[in-house]
């Protein structure tokens, strides 16, 4: 049984990490700027880089690839950081690179896939098809949720 609504029609940003396209709902989208140094932060879990100062707000940022449990992040050129803004916090995720926008029809999202306990898809809310390439649509909410970004940002603010 699915916890998570299918995702409502709408443009999606897509990205990659590795050979897999994601798409998250552009309103969430505050903007894509290139990878670039973080302030590490101690004992933060494996996939928290770490925090970057944006224009006066101090902002986590999660490596993606590490978050979903995906192969070892690598970080070049094309290394990019997605600046999102999801109930009223500002966190950066950072991808392998950024596709395009793209409308998204309720006749071309799917429910997620139900695998059973083998696969954690709480963070999926659902399946784009886009001719032939499917697009997994991540439910930011529940992945910023799922982070200890609340326990992070306030032990930073008191430091």
């Amino acid at each position: 049984m699915s916890s998570t609504p299918t995702p409502t029609p709408g443009e999606f940003l897509t990205f990659t990490l590795g050979e897999e396209h994601y798409g998250v709902d552009i309103l969430k989208v505050q903007e894509i700027r290139g990878y670039d140094a973080v302030t590490r932060v101690p004992d933060a879990p494996e996939y928290i880089k770490g925090v970057i100062n944006l224009r006066g707000t101090i902002v986590p940022v999660i490596d993606l690839r590490l978050k979903l449990r995906l192969r070892e992040a690598r970080y070049d050129s094309l290394t990019v950081m997605i600046v999102l803004n999801v109930k009223d916090r500002v966190v950066g995720i950072v991808v392998d690179g950024v596709s395009d926008v793209v409308p998204l029809l309720q006749e071309q999202i799917r429910p997620k896939p139900e695998f059973g306990a083998a696969v954690d898809t709480r963070f999926i809310s659902g399946i784009g098809t886009l001719d032939e390439r499917m697009l997994i649509l991540l439910d930011i909410e529940m992945l910023l949720d799922s982070t200890d970004l609340g326990a992070e940002a306030s032990s930073l603010e008191a430091a």
